[in-house]
């Protein structure tokens, strides 16, 4: 039976909830996701904590921001003017929108309305300084196909990310990454 080692394709089950009990993502019945370990494919923590692990492996972890997500850090916010919005959305707290800036596509939340002229926005990860709860069942370990490989390292290299550094892109959140 194969061990969950670097550059090796698992795939898994799980249900990924935050500390309050708040449902962030999970896998479908039969659709277990899959990734090939080295790549930055999932968050750090979990990864370590799925190494040397195989296949009927469960259990529930906890991963703390720092190998999650990261801190939120307050750099991140700033204020806009309301006209920076498009005309016909209101923003609200929680809102999140999609755009582009100099590192690529990014996801902001609507923080807070200030007043009638300016918003506060959130550049950081949606799951930024949160503690991530995975409930996690190993269904398969295996060397990667070649096409797993190239397809883990083009997303590796499309996300400025190089073999081996640990941050995660397969939130669920709907970021992409950001």
């Amino acid at each position: 039976m194969s061990v969950i080692d670097k550059d090796m394709y698992v795939a898994i089950n799980f249900n990924l909830s935050l500390d309050g009990g708040e449902r962030i993502d999970f896998t479908k019945e039969g659709e277990p996701f899959g990734f090939v370990t080295g790549f930055g494919m999932i968050v750090p923590g979990l990864e370590k904590a799925l190494m040397g692990k195989e296949v009927g492996y469960r259990s529930s972890l906890v991963v703390d921001p720092e190998d999650g997500f990261g801190p939120a850090y307050q750099e991140l916010y700033q204020n806009l003017p309301r006209t920076q919005f498009p005309s016909d959305v209101d923003p609200q707290p929680g809102m999140t929108f999609h755009t582009t800036g100099s590192h690529g596509d990014l996801m902001v939340t609507v923080d807070a309305i200030n007043d009638d002229d300016t918003v506060t926005i959130n550049m950081n990860h949606p799951l930024a300084g949160k503690r991530l709860l995975f409930d996690v069942d190993v269904v398969e370990v295996r060397k990667p196909t070649d096409e797993e490989l190239v397809e883990a390292k083009r997303n590796s290299e499309a996300s400025g990310e190089e073999q081996g550094n640990e941050a995660g892109k397969a939130c669920g959140c709907g970021c992409n990454g950001s």
